[in-house]
């Protein structure tokens, strides 16, 4: 479907007339967590087939009225995105590449067949809700407004033959801290026994199918100690492609021989939008950046003949985060010396450096708010 594009889209705003009191907030943004606590207000916007896009406004943050037969709980047709806005050390209010998000939203519409949002209306809801909330960004390096951008098919009735007639999008935000911490490493699990996305399926769209399909193994992880799930692929469950919520990166060599390789897109992995900023970032610090792909028996193979010196994950919510080590019901190894390693430092260090204002932005990746 596509949206009503020559129109544009106004946001009423109704003011919330209980905001959380300033002392509260201040105790929340000492130790905000990730996604358990939110700000005052969210961003609602509707859309039918007969009207396209309407009824968009800014409102105090609160549950939703939903018929028990509205098609999102029985056809799980919803998408969702994710981002940040950050304080600068300069004070200003900035986004990172929300134009990519908003891009990879109406990607994920498309295969959802969903109504598309504006680009321009998609960022006018991210600043509208970041400018009344922005009191909610906490300070501090690895601190930010976790932004949740998502669409979910409001229809009345049973039936599997057509896709939704309207449609609700909302945004809501939520104080963040680091989520895995800055450089903790993680323990992965390599899961073989079952598949995130097949070709031709939803793998590299964000949709709460792919999430709900992956807590299984995500659970199986956990109770072999590990932190995260790596899948492989559904044919021959023998490449890599992605962790439970990141993608990944291989480091070859060290010093001035170090190189970055990660698994090519194939429409079963998600293009994560820190990742594609990595392959654009890297090569300004001197690390060629590819993408390939390797399997598991190269992995272990190449780690313990020293040829990948480190390996880490990328994303919205961890950044940059190294891997230590990894398990599977074949065994498991350490990456090098299961530390963290330079080059994946060096490449946190430099994108946090951009998002936060240390570093120059020579890619016109930041977005101020207004």
């Amino acid at each position: 479907m596509t949206a009503h594009a020559d129109t544009e889209i106004d946001f009423e705003v109704h003011p919330s007339q209980a905001m959380a009191p300033a002392a509260e907030r201040e105790r929340i943004l000492a130790a905000p967590g990730f996604g358990q606590v939110f700000t005052d207000h969210m961003i609602t916007l509707r859309w039918s087939a007969g009207r396209g896009w309407h009824d968009g406004k800014l409102e105090p943050y609160g549950p939703f009225a939903l018929d028990p037969a509205t098609a999102v709980f029985h056809y799980a047709q919803e998408l969702f995105e994710g981002l940040k806005a950050y304080r600068q050390h300069s004070g200003s209010v900035v986004m990172f590449r929300p134009q990519a998000n908003a891009a990879r939203f109406n990607a994920g519409a498309r295969r959802m067949a969903m109504p598309e949002l504006p680009e321009e209306t998609f960022l006018r809801a991210l600043e509208l809700l970041v400018t009344q909330d922005k009191e909610w960004i906490p300070q501090g390096e690895g601190n930010s407004l976790y932004l949740r951008p998502f669409m979910i098919a409001t229809q009345r009735g049973l039936g599997v033959n057509h896709p939704s007639d309207a449609y609700l999008f909302c945004v809501i935000a939520s104080p963040a801290a680091s989520y895995f911490g800055a450089t903790k490493t993680v323990k992965v699990w390599l899961s073989e026994d079952y598949t995130r996305a097949a070709p031709g399926g939803t793998g590299a769209i964000k949709c709460g199918g792919n999430y709900a399909a992956a807590f299984a193994a995500q659970q199986q992880a956990v109770d072999k100690g590990c932190d995260q799930v790596v899948w492989l692929d559904a044919a021959e469950h023998k490449w890599v492609e992605e962790m439970g919520g990141m993608n990944l990166y291989f480091v070859y060599g060290s010093g001035s021989a170090a190189r970055i390789m990660t698994p090519a897109l194939t429409g079963t992995l998600l293009p994560g939008i820190t990742r594609d900023s990595l392959l654009t970032l890297a090569p300004t610090l001197g690390f060629p950046a590819t993408e390939g792909r390797i399997s598991v028996a190269e992995w272990r193979r190449a780690s313990a003949a020293g040829e990948i010196a480190e390996v880490f994950a990328c994303g919205t919510a961890a950044v940059v985060t190294p891997v230590g080590a990894v398990d599977g019901a074949s065994g498991g190894w350490l990456v090098a010396n299961g530390n963290p390693g330079p080059v994946t430092m060096r490449l946190r260090e430099e994108l946090i450096g951009i998002q936060y204002g240390h570093r120059p932005d020579p890619f016109g990746w930041i977005y101020k708010v207004a």
